[in-house]
């Protein structure tokens, strides 16, 4: 046993006010705890005697309270230690298993800030016989044994890769490096942080590898201290403080009385927080009241004041910043992740509630907060008297991604007791909404709240001493109870007080008093159950979850620091329902629900799956609930198939949209009225404690996805042949018909890259569809084109006679007759689209004119002038009303060449006059010059007679 175990136990024994004993193994991983397995049995206590284990387990030294444990068969077996006296340690019932999945995968990452990648190096490993350093998770390069595993196993074929859960997305690895590795290179996100590393089928000596779920997103900061910083703390005597990311868990704060610690990694590293000297006083850095976790920041709350740490600065907020100077009572941020839903839209929504007795303000990025409610608003809406006694008492972020709760005490007097009403708040709709909620509590207790995984509102409240449980949007309602009937979980545990309450997905909620005691329920249950001890009731601890999502304890004391401890809840449980009768009412609840949130466009449908295997005869079903705007439709296929005694129920429910957005007046309007955020979930009818999955939920998101969009088939904003340019327009070709020509500066970054296309070649847009995974499928919807610069001399091949219109069909010119008073990309859209192809939408008229409206089938081209060249920007618009929530455009160029430009009408008009001066001018000279020639023979004959001769 390694010597910092060692003095760990030394600690605990030394501390003792219980004996306690527990187990564990190699890994973290207890899934695959098998007969291979070596389990570590560790007694904490006086009076250990021996082990008492099963005749099929061998214990390396049965009279040690630290040994080893095999046992070479599988099945559930009875371990409990031996102590001296009449006292009896509680005994369980722990399940080894005969699975072939036996090996782990172990990562480490490398940021890659240059290109914002992460490489992901991995190798194989087996916890029997890796290294200290691998199961410390400390280790940079595998061990010996690890990498000729890793080598075997590659020869093999093995070839893992990463999958990412949001998007669904693999990435495959290089080739096996030298040193027995693999690297995958992901980059950085935040909206797609949940992993899991998969390899095939492969295995070596009857042991495949386990799959590794993991958490990874960009880069997290931890905040760093000077040297002269001093510790902020919670006072002495109080139990430790924590708080988790949202979306990572691994990313927490822990205050203590002596330090505030941060770390990254489940705190397997850590560093102290600390706060430069001058800002708080003595007694205010020991007097943190709350605390929460925020990327690049750590907000405190100090008697009544928000602090703010950040790096390289700790600052109080305060009115300039929009918050309360005094006076803050707690700070609370959303419980569950919801960044992909938050990410898709550009509206503002808050990080952060912090919340005094009588206002409550939200924190929006870079610390500003805007204030929400005040008490008096708070009456108004509550219609309670002004001499009323009404506080805010508590804030929590529901499930939903924009909701936030108020949980509001009030009494008229305040003597006994106060009644409790919650009221809800969404971003998007800013109004408080009373929910039909009612709680009547003694008057000295403090309430926390915390709303459960669950489509409809799921909410438990606690006090010191008990919980109160509000199912099914508030409907089923009561005070959990424990086996025994008690509903006063203190006396349960010897009078301690309830300290942590964490929850998951599968429904399961862990209920950790201050001395350790623990408590077990799940959601839609009213009853919890106790767990067996498994620390000593003197430390110090908090729960947390890791980056396998599954609970481990955190110790602290100011003699040994921080330990890390795993808790093995699956194992802890199995043993504890070991011998109840209570079993779970269905064999298997199953689905094909992959992510949490989905998108719902026009005219597209979501199709789900769920299926439950029970017990023939006992007659369960599937239930389909949903809460949020009234704006879908669904209907459901259900088959059932009976064999073995087994009935299976499967079911496909399918959600869609019957709404018609063509020829509507109010087109706008009726978009926002069937957009919105809806909650789904589906349940078997019948659940209990033992059902390893009590319900699945979804966010189906119906409205513009922003990460939607277009393009025209062919331009790409690279690889061009020419960098910015500018060119001219002649004004007679610009459809205002300008007094001047107009200069063009194209931006091919803007822009992209233009097409070259002869004049004589026509044009037909392909529109392509993408999302955030890629390329999505080619368009078939109606869609036009127009040109963004003014341009008007281009042409379409179509008319509207050919395309088949019976009425005149629209065009940017009759549009903007229409819309005088518009800019030209909005004088037509889906929004005032009318077809030309029905006898009682538009009027006769001239059916010869260009038909502009485009798709992919209807053969209508772009044509260009004979008779001059141009560069044109086009911009596209999908015109069909019912294709999408989404304003989709895209612009694409093309520039046309081949034609000789005309000439100017001024220089041919010169030319011509000189030409027919010039042929004037030769006729002119023609006439005068014949005239000449003719007129010497006129008047003198062409032969003269001859002479006659003079006689002598």
């Amino acid at each position: 046993m390694a010597a910092g175990a060692v003095a760990v136990l030394l600690w605990w024994l030394s501390c003792c006010g219980l004996a306690v004993w527990r187990y564990s193994i190699n890994g973290s991983d207890y899934s695959i705890l098998s007969t291979r397995s070596s389990i570590q049995l560790e007694f904490e206590g006086t009076s250990f005697s021996s082990w008492s284990i099963p005749e099929s387990c061998k214990v390396q030294n049965p009279n040690s309270p630290t040994t080893l444990l095999h046992c070479a068969t599988p099945g559930v077996h009875t371990i409990k230690p031996n102590v001296g006296g009449q006292t009896q340690e509680e005994e369980r019932h722990l399940i080894v298993g005969e699975s072939h999945v036996c090996f782990l995968w172990y990562f480490k990452v490398l940021e890659n800030f240059e290109d914002l990648t992460q490489t992901v190096t991995i190798w194989v490993y087996d916890p029997e016989i890796s290294s200290s350093e691998e199961l410390k998770w400390t280790a940079e390069k595998p061990s010996l044994n690890s990498k000729i595993l890793t080598n075997l196993l590659n020869t093999l074929g093995q070839h893992p890769h990463v999958h990412t859960t949001a998007k669904r997305i693999t990435y495959d690895p290089n080739p096996l490096s030298l040193e027995g590795t693999w690297n995958v290179t992901l980059p950085m996100s935040s909206d797609d942080v949940v992993k899991e590393i998969r390899g095939t089928e492969v295995a070596f000596q009857d042991c495949f590898i386990s799959n590794r779920p993991f958490l990874l997103t960009f880069p997290l900061l931890i905040l760093s201290s000077g040297p002269a910083d001093l510790p902020v703390t919670v006072p002495a005597g109080s139990p430790l403080m924590r708080a988790s990311g949202v979306c990572v868990y691994t990313f927490s704060v822990l205050v203590t009385e002596d330090e505030t610690f941060q770390t990254n990694d489940s705190f397997l590293t850590w560093t102290r927080i600390r706060v430069p000297p001058g800002i708080l006083s003595e007694t205010d850095r020991h007097n943190v009241s709350d605390v929460t976790i925020l990327k690049g920041a750590i907000v405190f709350i100090i008697n009544g004041g928000i602090y703010v740490k950040t790096e390289g600065s700790f600052r109080r907020l305060d009115k300039k910043d929009g918050a309360p100077e005094s006076g803050v009572v707690g700070v609370t941020r959303r419980t569950w992740c919801k960044v992909r839903y938050l990410f898709k839209f550009e509206k503002k929504r808050s990080r952060m509630a912090i919340w005094t007795k009588s206002e409550i303000y939200l924190g929006y990025p870079k610390f500003k907060y805007e204030k929400i409610l005040d008490i008096s608003e708070l009456k108004d809406v509550l219609k309670f008297g002004s001499t009323d006694e009404v506080e805010i008492h508590y804030l929590a972020y529901t499930w939903h991604p924009l909701e936030l709760a108020a949980l509001v005490s009030y009494c008229s007097p305040c003597t006994t007791t106060k009644k409790m009403f919650l009221l809800l708040y969404n971003e998007d709709a800013p109004k408080w909404v009373l929910q039909d909620f009612q709680l009547e509590v003694p008057v000295d207790r403090t309430l926390k709240a915390y709303f459960l995984y669950s489509a409809l509102p799921d909410l438990i409240v606690w006090d010191d001493r008990s919980i109160y449980y509000f199912y099914q949007n508030y409907s089923i309602h009561g005070i959990l109870t424990a086996e025994s009937g008690e509903s006063d979980l203190s006396k349960l545990s010897g009078g301690s007080k309830i300290h942590n309450i964490i929850s998951d997905h599968k429904g399961d909620i862990l209920v950790k008093m201050e001395n350790n005691i623990m408590f077990f329920f799940k959601s839609d249950i009213s009853h919890a159950i106790k767990l067996h001890a498994w620390m000593n009731t003197t430390i110090k601890t908090a729960f947390y979850q890791n980056q396998l999502t599954k609970p481990y304890l955190l110790c602290y004391s100011d003699q040994n620091g921080l330990q890390h401890q795993d808790y093995p809840l699956y194992q802890e449980l199995q043993s504890v329902f070991y011998k109840t009768p209570e079993q779970c009412p269905y064999v298997a609840f199953q689905h094909n629900i992959f992510s949490q949130v989905y998108f719902m466009d026009k005219g597209t449908t979501l199709t789900f799956w769920t299926q439950l295997v029970y017990l023939e005869n006992t007659g369960l079903s599937i239930v389909v609930e949903h809460y949020g705007p009234n704006i879908l439709t669904w209907t459901q296929e259900v088959s059932y198939e009976i064999a073995s005694g087994f009935s299976t129920k499967s079911m496909l429910t399918t959600f869609f949209q019957q709404t018609n957005y063509e020829l509507v007046d109010n087109y706008f309007q009726l978009q926002q009225k069937n957009m919105g955020l809806v909650l789904v979930q589906f349940r078997p009818t019948e659940s209990s404690k033992m059902c390893p999955v009590s319900k699945q939920a979804l966010e189906i998101a119906v409205g513009c996805d922003i990460d939607k969009y277009i393009e025209v088939k062919g331009f790409s904003n690279t690889e061009c042949y020419r960098r910015d340019f500018s060119y001219v327009i002649d004004k007679e070709y610009l459809r205002d018909k300008p007094l001047e020509n107009k200069k063009v500066r194209y931006d091919v970054e803007k822009y992209g890259c233009p097409q070259r296309l002869e004049f004589d070649m026509p044009f037909q847009p392909v529109i392509q569809l993408f999302n955030e995974h890629g390329f999505v499928r080619i368009i078939q919807a109606n869609f036009i084109v127009w040109e963004i610069h003014g341009r008007d001399d281009y042409t379409f091949n179509n008319t509207m006679k050919q395309s088949g219109c019976i009425n005149e069909a629209q065009t940017f010119k009759s549009m903007i007759e229409q819309n005088k008073d518009l800019p030209l990309d909005q004088v037509w859209g889906p929004h005032n689209y009318r077809t030309c192809f029905s006898y009682t939408i538009g009027k006769p008229g001239d059916l010869n004119q260009p038909y502009e409206i485009i798709n992919y089938t209807n053969r209508n081209h772009l044509v260009w002038p004979m008779d001059h060249s141009g560069m044109y920007v086009f911009r596209v618009r999908i015109l069909d009303p019912n294709f999408s929530f989404c304003n989709l455009t895209a612009i694409f160029a093309i520039e046309t060449f081949g034609v000789i430009p005309r000439p100017s009408f001024y220089l041919v008009a010169a030319l011509i006059f000189v030409l027919m001066l010039t042929f004037i001018s030769v006729l002119v000279l023609s006439y005068f010059w014949y005239a000449k020639i003719y007129r010497k023979f006129i008047f003198e004959p062409l032969h003269k007679p001859p002479s006659k001769r003079k006689k002598n």
